[in-house]
């Protein structure tokens, strides 16, 4: 028997190898690649996604794929207004989306009219995300009665109506993209405000911030190199938004007729040159720019809930 088992070198070999391998250590996952993992398990947010990213490629590379300029005037032929879908126009290529009541091409405006729409919504936030947040952490920071003056008047400005606030901006400031961010700006910078001053309370009570201040750091230092930081998870939330926010009260203003100027074709003018044809069967004038709109702001808020959920810590698992 002993015999038997020393000269049996088909079971013993396996056993050896099976011992000196060495176990594979898994690779520690990244805060970002854990991130982007947690994301791309909604399908519908990275749905969302990619179509928000595609409304950005078409409206950048709109005057590449227009097939009209509907900023010049000298092309746009009167003769060629309220053309149905799949129409030739006068310079011989065809209206896809057909054309608005002065002849121009809908599919060329409501490609234009993403960049506006883009923009607007793009420089607004980020004027008002840094005019809130620096607001935010000086209440937060100071205390006492700065604190409570700033959020005084930050529980005013929240308490009145956006479109009326707007509205009535825009009517003492005039008809213009820049009017237009103004206003937009003196509407959404509360929201960044209390946010941020939200979470700078709780992280001012850290021990960091006590080392930080034991060290003699400024007081600048302190809120915008180690306060700040820690509050930007939110505050990305609230941008995300904000910004679907700004694109609809644009809409929403230029479409009362106190926004852009018809010379300048956005979603929410060329929804309003349609609306008074839709009892005439041209519908498609109010139509298509609305569901450009429509399709905007569902994709950013779609993609703005699901950063709430992953950013959130208390839904960490």
């Amino acid at each position: 028997m002993t015999d038997g088992i020393l000269t049996n070198p088909q079971r013993t070999a396996p056993m050896e190898a099976t011992t000196s391998a060495p176990a594979a250590i898994p690779r520690e996952e990244t805060p970002f690649a854990r991130f982007v993992r947690s994301f791309m398990e909604d399908r519908v947010a990275l749905a969302g996604l990619l179509v928000f990213l595609l409304i950005v490629v078409v409206a950048v590379a709109a005057p590449l794929i227009a097939p009209q300029n509907p900023y010049d005037l000298s092309a746009v032929d009167v003769m060629d207004s309220r053309l149905p879908p799949g129409e030739k126009a006068g310079e011989g290529f065809t209206m896809l989306l057909g054309s608005d009541g002065v002849g121009r091409d809908l599919l060329s405006g409501i490609l234009y009219g993403l960049r506006i729409s883009l923009m607007v919504g793009a420089f607004s936030g980020l004027i008002a995300a840094t005019l809130g947040m620096t607001i935010g952490l000086i209440a937060a920071y100071a205390g006492g009665r700065v604190e409570s003056a700033i959020m005084r008047i930050v529980d005013l400005q929240l308490s009145l109506p956006s479109v009326l606030v707007a509205l009535i901006l825009v009517a003492g400031l005039g008809k213009g993209i820049d009017k237009i961010i103004i206003a937009l700006v003196m509407v959404q910078w509360a929201y960044y405000a209390r946010t941020v001053r939200g979470s700078a309370l709780v992280e001012r009570r850290k021990e960091y911030v006590e080392a930080a201040q034991s060290l003699g750091l400024s007081h600048a230092r302190t809120v915008f190199r180690h306060i700040l930081p820690n509050c930007l998870a939110p505050v990305i939330v609230i941008a995300t938004v904000q910004t679907a926010h700004a694109i609809s009260l644009e809409a929403t203003l230029s479409f009362l007729g106190v926004g852009l100027p018809q010379t300048e074709p956005s979603l929410g003018v060329l929804i309003a040159n349609g609306f008074q044809y839709m009892i005439s069967g041209s519908y498609w004038i109010s139509v298509f720019p609305g569901i450009a709109l429509l399709l905007t702001i569902v994709s950013i808020n779609l993609v703005g809930d699901r950063l709430r959920d992953v950013l959130n810590p208390r839904l960490e698992k």
